[in-house]
């Protein structure tokens, strides 16, 4: 069983007062905030680290309510060696890791790694990567994450011909953990939700909105409205 989990992606917030703005967005009932990690080689921009990692960990301590754990940072980890950075990003005060298939050797290897440091483990694959990639994983992640739009910059149209990715892993893991980013907002929000996504990221959808709250809980509302139909809400 799973549950919805919306996800803001601060890659889209004022990085003047990421602090307050990641307070705000779980004020405005967010389940996590969603971090862009970008090193300029496995992408081409170049964005926040474990040090901005660990300066809002400062700001935004972990806390629990109701036996779980609150103010989590899902870190996307976008860099070419995704290896080097586990323990930077668990000290940093990560609360996931995610990285992507397409850039390392050995991903069973990396994500006991991960794990190891206490970290939850999560796999994400580009666009053009099989959604097959993740079938021999998908029991040792805690989340799958299927790109909506080329990884690297915000602010790009979602890619509905990756739902059939999507369709395909909630068929064999009903109780994975799956995650959509990219150009998802409320235009968008039900296809994913139909296909079987439970984990939305939104970035502009959310901070560029006038009312972010009415917009997360829209999100919600429909993804939890998607899991009932198919039996999966936790």
């Amino acid at each position: 069983m799973v549950k919805p989990v919306i996800a803001p992606s601060i890659l889209s917030a004022d990085f003047s007062n990421l602090g307050c703005e990641c307070h705000k967005m779980f004020k405005l009932r967010a389940d996590w905030v969603h971090i862009d990690v970008m090193d300029g080689h496995f992408v081409p921009n170049l964005t926040m680290g474990p040090p901005i990692i660990s300066s809002l960990r400062k700001a935004v301590p972990r806390g629990e309510k109701d036996g779980q754990a609150t103010h989590f940072f899902d870190c996307h980890m976008m860099v070419a060696n995704p290896e080097q950075w586990v323990p930077e990003v668990a000290k940093a005060g990560g609360d996931q890791y995610t990285f992507h298939y397409e850039a390392t050797k050995d991903p069973v290897k990396l994500v006991e790694l991960i794990k190891s440091h206490g970290l939850k483990a999560a796999c994400a694959i580009k666009p053009g990567t099989s959604v097959e990639v993740l079938y021999p994983l998908a029991e040792k992640l805690d989340m799958a994450l299927v790109m909506t739009v080329e990884p690297g910059f915000g602010g790009q149209k979602f890619m509905a011909d990756m739902m059939p990715k999507v369709e395909a892993l909630r068929a064999k893991f009903p109780n994975l953990d799956i995650q959509v980013d990219g150009g998802l907002g409320k235009e968008t929000i039900g296809v994913a939700a139909d296909a079987g996504a439970n984990v939305i990221v939104a970035g502009s959808s959310v901070f560029g909105a006038k009312d972010p709250g009415e917009v997360i809980q829209f999100l919600r509302d429909t993804v939890q409205d998607s899991l009932k139909k198919k039996g999966l809400l936790d």
